[in-house]
């Protein structure tokens, strides 16, 4: 007999139910199980005798999660239940009974989902620093080759494709402390608050802490329990990642079609038609694209559930879950996808070359050179821009004018408008900080070593 007359409606059972999404968090409920016996034993809330039947008992049933042969029961309302149940089959009713003393299915998921968290922040910490370190050894192997820079997707400047290169290395550096940001949210032990309210015995919070990787418990029973931004600051960090990937994935998609021909991506990360013979589709780096909104959807659906909840638990945040392991899963397989890609990228250093060495991109440095001449950079602007009008209209480049000629425009225009109208000008010249100068690049590169270091 219980509180209930009757059982569940099927329907309620169905929505009720979360087993097949929170049975990944089965090797979190076993170890803070673990810790929590050891602690009620030490405490002497529970005997040494059931305290070791139970230890053996989540032995026991990790080997079978671990080896697929659980026997999940129809009454399994989620994965702490599921242990729950069988650690009491295996280890006598009476002592398996005693497992859940003093701690609270609020408390408890709480924590798995705290360690599942800190694990995920970890993995993606990793994952980040190996294609910062894929894409310095790239940025090392093509440090002089010439690119043009877009804005607008129109040629703008010339770069070196390290210098570009290392643009994406800063964006995870900032990803990667976002995470390291998460990892600290992940510190305070919520096991020992209950319910809600904290708990009727005399429990070492401090040890079950230590024991878990914990370096503080938490202050507030109301709070611990109902605390979810650990996974807030994951699924943001998680979605800004993302959005970074799926610049990466866009510019790869681009340089990878004929029309641009800068890079060929590996073979084992695009695919063919169904139709056309011919085809190469950079499929993974489209998808990059696709992937990065999905996460943004997992952080703006999961705010949408924690929005207005009173305190404390509450039923909705049953749903966190979902969103938290797609946002890891999607993650993970992006920063994989993005990491392969870049490994195996063939660039062409003719074709992007080629596209460098368009004359109207050394348009900023003449007027660059007329301003450090003293003419003013309005005045400068103007001047430029009808020196490319007209040589467009005439279907000239900038680069087969005269010194006659250009000093029709301004008297200011002289040799050293030719040498700048050089390609190796136009990049060697932007030698301020954090500039595509050769110079600086190798200093980026350094800077960039020293952040995996």
């Amino acid at each position: 007999m219980n509180r209930f007359s009757e059982p569940p409606d099927p329907d309620f059972d169905a929505i009720n139910r979360s087993l097949e999404v929170d049975v990944r968090l089965w090797p979190f409920d076993i170890a803070q199980s673990r810790a929590h016996v050891a602690m009620l034993a030490a405490q002497e809330i529970i005997s040494s005798e059931d305290a070791g039947a139970i230890i053996d008992a989540l032995a026991s049933v990790e080997s079978e999660l671990e080896a697929g042969l659980f026997p999940f029961a129809p009454g399994d309302e989620d994965i702490h239940m599921a242990i729950e149940r069988r650690v009491s089959e295996i280890a006598a009713r009476e002592a398996g009974g005693r497992i859940h003393t003093a701690r609270s299915r609020n408390d408890q998921v709480a924590t798995d989902l705290v360690l599942f968290t800190r694990e995920a922040a970890a993995d993606a910490i990793a994952a980040i620093e190996l294609l910062m370190e894929k894409l310095i050894v790239s940025a090392e192997a093509h440090v002089d080759w010439p690119l043009p820079g877009y804005t607008h997707l129109q040629r703008a400047q010339p770069v070196y494709l390290s210098h570009h290169l290392l643009a994406y290395v800063w964006m995870l550096e900032r990803d990667r402390q976002r995470f390291k940001f998460v990892s600290s949210q992940c510190m305070s032990l919520p096991l020992g608050s209950g319910a809600l309210a904290g708990v009727n015995f005399d429990t070492d919070r401090g040890r079950v802490a230590n024991d878990l990787g914990f370096d503080s418990v938490t202050a507030n029973s109301l709070d611990a329990v109902s605390n979810r931004d650990f996974i807030v600051d994951f699924l943001s960090a998680a979605a800004l990642c993302a959005t970074h990937l799926s610049r990466l994935g866009a510019e790869l998609v681009l340089w990878s079609s004929q029309e641009f021909g800068f890079v060929e991506l590996p073979d084992r990360w695009t695919s063919g038609s169904s139709l056309m013979p011919q085809k190469k589709n950079p499929d993974a780096a489209e998808l990059l694209r696709a992937k990065a909104p999905r996460v943004v959807g997992d952080l703006s659906s999961f705010l949408g559930v924690l929005h207005a909840l009173p305190l404390a638990y509450n039923k909705d945040m049953q749903e966190d879950k979902e969103y938290l392991f797609d946002g890891v899963d999607t993650l993970a397989l992006a920063l994989a996808a993005a990491t392969g890609m870049i490994e195996g990228a063939q660039f062409n250093r003719q074709r992007m070359g080629e596209a460098a060495s368009d004359g109207m991109i050394a348009a900023t440095d003449l007027a660059d050179l007329l301003v450090r001449r003293g003419v003013p950079f309005r005045q400068s602007h103007a001047i430029i821009g009808q020196i490319v009008r007209e040589t467009l209209a005439a279907n000239r480049e900038l680069s087969s004018l005269s010194v006659t000629e250009l000093q029709a425009y301004s008297p200011e225009l002289a040799d050293e408008a030719i040498a700048l109208l050089a390609q190796d000008g136009w990049l060697e010249s932007k030698t301020s900080e954090g500039g595509t100068a050769l110079a600086r690049v190798q200093e980026q590169l350094a800077a960039a070593h020293g952040l995996l270091a």
